[in-house]
């Protein structure tokens, strides 16, 4: 039995069953641009049987999903971010045995949409949590928020809201919607603070009726006041972020080669989008531009054999030509842009172009070359080859059979931008769209410096060009977290003079607002940003530059949790029926963060070495780790079971003397029962009931400070009683945490992370304990999350408070 659950972008299908979609719920937060979204919806099973429930949502292509879990009856079920090769076999050991899976697939343009299943008992409920982090990235002057919401029928609880933060305030915010009647349109706030919660009955189409008028994209716009300089730099936790879109330069003047396909496929609607496209960006062409038109099939046909300047005469002329262009034959890419090219130079070698001016080629084609070179990367060669990075080259790719990673890649290796267009009514406003991002460029080779000293880690800060209404964002680490100001230079061609300007953290940044920050907001975004730049690296350049932009793109995502073509996100969903567990995979786009749920333990529960405490868990391949320390002859409670009168106790011995660096180690040596070794391991069971394992690590007679010591494992917990506690006793049922926000460490190898448990928050760090069981002399590695302070914050109460004042005490 199945049943279609509408939530953000999905449907509520009529198949006779009962389901009650609760809430639909939409928070949003902004803070410098970078936004954190978080989707929440509860539906209730009402029927007396089990029935599947579909859960769809619609994101942005370019966020990461760093969260997805399903709470179903009081149980929470989290998804992991994995390594995508690994993942795969889960999602197809899955799809073999006829089970759902989760897919991230692509849905239009800016969209794409997630989508998982999960089967509820009768008369139960399920939220589902989404949760996306993306950066904002300026076009045209503003920065755009989508939020897709198609409910398909009116929702008990139906709330969106966004908090927009950015220190240098805002210049104006709106918002649009297609369904935002005159009725609905006094229900949004348009500030800083926007939320639209329309009622159940105000979502309604008709009185009394099950359609809803909610349906299609809330959009938010906004910009921020923009300062005369650098721009603005941001600072929080030891990472900066660096805004820069300067106010009032003057517009660089350009060259534009227009290259357009008129072969045979691109007859019908595309050529007549195109030439309508085409008229308007003419028609737009400043007096100080030149231009020319170049279309092609299997043949090249230029309008004018040069450029022309954009005067009124000339752009009246090439209109009329454009007016009667109609398609044919077959699709020679590389002569065609070759020719650009050599029309571009011999604009410049006889200068009859700006001398202060930018040159660019705007190629747009349906298909795949077939005619003259067709082999995509002897044109990728050819067209690098003849460029010489000396202009860009934008391609626009047309429709769906066109092959745009060919196109992406060779405008990315001549200082361009790929952008797919759409087969639809507006196909030529998008053409449109595209040609005023790019048509205005402020600056070129735009090369921002820090100081080495004061900044490391940094995204790219070098760029092709600016073009007015965008932005450069650069991000970074400090090298000292206390840093209140550095120099920052700007330089790029283009304007006659940028004058440098030293920014600081009081002036030319505002001190960040506490109650906006989610997490290190700074550090995620840095990561967020390398990540994006890692991946486009990964796509050109050498075999070793693609090979090492990956792997580095891939542990990052992994260390930060993030969804991308390298991760996918696995989701263990409940057991059926059949006692099997079905994963559900989200595979790019888009992330997982924390592991939040009840962890049993399993053997072992120990303490070894230093002394070193290993909380190993059942329930995920992951423990938990901390060390106590305190002066020699100290005793300490290690398991107490008032139910059963189980008791074990045991004292701590220091190094033989002081050891040159002035560190005394500590080591468990006596425990409550008389232990007497055959050999070194042994096994001890109390009550005929509960066993541990006690191993004598012996230690080299002569050593000059060390001296033998006992480790301390524990068998068959659940023997003992839920009233058991002590500084391990404690662990023995379970221990409820979440891990979230990984983020780069002291040690390169062992990164910290944020833990939520008994309702604290603990910087922790991933390290590795040694098990000595199976191996005695060295031991093996198990990696866990180490919690600093002695174990503060995990352990109940204090490690003062596992204090005994002899073996034998019970209090």
């Amino acid at each position: 039995m199945c049943v279609c659950l509408s939530v953000l972008t999905g449907f509520l299908c009529d198949t006779g069953f009962q389901v009650e979609v609760h809430s639909v719920t939409v928070d949003c937060t902004v803070t410098s641009r970078f936004v954190h979204t978080v989707m929440t919806s509860m539906a209730l099973n009402k029927a007396n049987v089990s029935q599947e429930i579909f859960f769809e949502v619609e994101l942005p292509k370019s966020a990461f999903i760093t969260n997805f879990s399903m709470e179903i009856e009081n149980q929470m079920y989290v998804g992991e971010v994995k390594e995508k090769e690994k993942a795969k076999k889960q999602y197809e050991k899955a799809v073999s045995t006829g089970q759902t899976a989760g897919l991230v697939k692509a849905s239009g343009r800016k969209m794409e949409k997630f989508s998982v299943s999960v089967n509820i008992a009768a008369e139960s409920n399920v939220t589902f949590i989404l949760t996306y982090e993306e950066l904002l990235q300026r076009k045209l002057g503003m920065y755009e928020i989508i939020t897709r919401v198609k409910p398909k029928s009116p929702v008990q609880e139906f709330k969106i809201t966004a908090n927009i933060y950015e220190p240098q305030g805002l210049s104006f915010v709106d918002t649009r919607a297609t369904f935002l009647s005159n009725e609905l349109l006094p229900l949004v706030q348009k500030t800083a603070h926007i939320s639209f919660s329309p009622t159940l009955e105000q979502q309604r189409k008709c009185a009394g009726c099950d359609g809803t008028l909610i349906d299609g994209d809330f959009v938010i716009t906004y910009d921020v006041k923009r300062e005369q300089g650098l721009g603005n730099i941001q600072v929080h936790n030891g990472y900066f972020v660096h805004f820069f879109a300067p106010p009032a330069l003057p517009r660089v003047p350009v060259n534009v080669v227009f290259v357009f396909d008129r072969s045979g496929s691109m007859s019908g609607q595309k050529m007549r989008q195109t030439v309508d496209a085409l008229l308007k960006i003419l028609k737009d062409l400043k007096e100080e531009d030149h231009f020319a038109l170049i279309a092609f099939d299997h043949r090249i046909i230029p309008w004018r054999y040069s450029l022309t300047k954009a005067s009124k005469e000339n752009v009246s002329a090439a209109m009329d030509h454009v007016r009667g262009i109609s398609s044919y034959g077959s699709t020679n890419i590389n002569d065609a842009v070759l020719t650009g090219v050599r029309m571009l130079r011999k604009g410049r070698s006889e200068k009859q172009l700006p001398e202060r001016s930018i040159d660019m080629i705007i190629l747009l084609t349906d298909g795949m070359p077939n005619d003259g070179e067709s082999h995509p990367e002897k044109i990728q060669s050819n067209v690098r080859s003849e460029i010489g990075g000396d202009m860009s080259l934008f391609c626009l790719g047309f429709g769906n059979d066109v092959e745009y990673s060919f196109l992406d890649v060779m405008s990315k290796e001549n200082k361009g931008l790929a952008r797919r267009i759409y087969e639809a009514s507006d196909a030529a406003l998008q053409l449109q769209g595209f040609y005023e991002e790019v048509s205005s460029p402020l600056l070129l080779e735009v090369d921002l410096r820090y100081p080495d000293n004061a900044v490391d880690f940094l995204t790219t800060k070098n760029f092709n060009q600016l073009f007015n209404g965008s932005e450069i964002v650069v991000a970074g680490r400090l090298n000292d977290r206390d840093l209140d100001n550095f120099m920052v230079e700007v330089f790029g061609q283009g304007v006659r003079q940028l004058k440098q300007q030293k920014l600081t953290f009081t002036g030319g940044c505002r001190k960040l607002e506490a109650r906006y920050i989610f997490g290190d907001f700074t550090e995620r975004l840095w990561a967020y940003l390398t990540i994006q730049q890692l991946l486009e690296k990964s796509k050109s350049g050498s075999s070793d530059e693609k090979t090492n932009a990956t792997a580095k793109a891939l542990e990052m995502s992994l260390q930060y949790s993030f969804v991308t073509p390298l991760t996918s996100m696995v989701v263990t969903k409940p057991e059926t029926e059949d006692g099997t567990d079905s994963p559900l995979i989200a595979d790019k786009y888009p992330g997982i963060s924390a592991t939040t749920n009840y962890y049993h333990a399993s053997s072992p529960i120990l303490v070894d070495g230093d002394p070193h405490f290993l909380i190993e868990l059942s329930d995920r391949d992951d423990a938990l780790c901390f060390n106590i320390n305190d002066k020699p002859g100290t005793i300490f409670n290690l398991v107490k079971d008032p139910e059963s009168g189980i008791l074990v106790n045991g004292q701590v011995v220091g190094d033989k003397k002081i050891p040159p660096d002035g560190k005394i180690n500590t080591y468990f040596w006596l425990l409550t029962e008389n232990i007497f070794f055959k050999d070194r391991s042994l096994t001890v069971t109390l009550k005929d009931s509960v066993k541990f394992v006690v191993l004598l690590h012996k230690v080299w007679k002569e050593h000059p400070y060390h001296r033998d010591y006992l480790g301390f494992y524990t068998l068959e917990t659940h023997l003992l009683s839920p009233s058991v506690h002590g500084l391990l006793g404690q662990f023995y049922h379970g221990v409820k945490f979440e891990v979230s926000d990984l983020r780069p460490g002291e040690v390169p190898e062992k990164p910290d992370a944020t833990m939520f448990v008994k309702g604290l928050e603990l910087n922790v760090t991933r390290g590795w304990q040694r098990d000595f069981r199976n191996e005695m002399t060295n031991g093996i590695k198990v990696p866990c999350w180490f919690i600093h302070n002695n174990g503060t914050g995990l352990i109940d109460g204090d490690m003062k408070d596992y204090v005994m004042t002899s073996l034998f005490s019970a209090v």
